[in-house]
């Protein structure tokens, strides 16, 4: 079993920044995948970004050139750095896990942290 627990939400100006944290803990062993979802209210939820264990990244074409996503393997935390936040970036954002060493692949998700962007 893994829990993901959010931090660093918050409310913020546009053209500033946050940083969110998510610390995993649990049985976090062989091939994974940690990343940053977004929901915004009435739109589906949607990825951010991704990085493997390995650190392979990935980004939603939205935020590419202004997040960044890390991790930090031996304290099993992925961050994601935010900024020149722009109000369409408003949403809860969940942190999410997929450990691929397994069949079937297992995900888990935290409950959420609110960034509100003001314009």
């Amino acid at each position: 079993q893994v829990q993901l627990v959010e931090s660093g939400g918050g409310l913020v100006q546009a053209g500033g920044s946050l940083r969110l944290s998510c610390a995993a803990s649990g049985s976090i062993f062989g091939f994974n995948r940690m990343g940053w979802f977004r929901q915004a209210p009435g739109k589906q939820r949607e990825l951010v970004a991704s990085i493997t264990n390995g650190g392979s990244t990935n980004y939603a074409d939205s935020v590419k050139g202004r997040f960044t996503i890390s991790r930090d393997n031996a304290k099993n935390t992925v961050y994601l750095q935010m900024n020149s936040l722009k109000a369409e970036d408003t949403a809860v954002y969940y942190c999410n896990i997929v450990l691929l060493g397994t069949f079937p692949s297992r995900e888990y998700w935290g409950q959420g942290t609110q960034v509100t962007v003001s314009s």
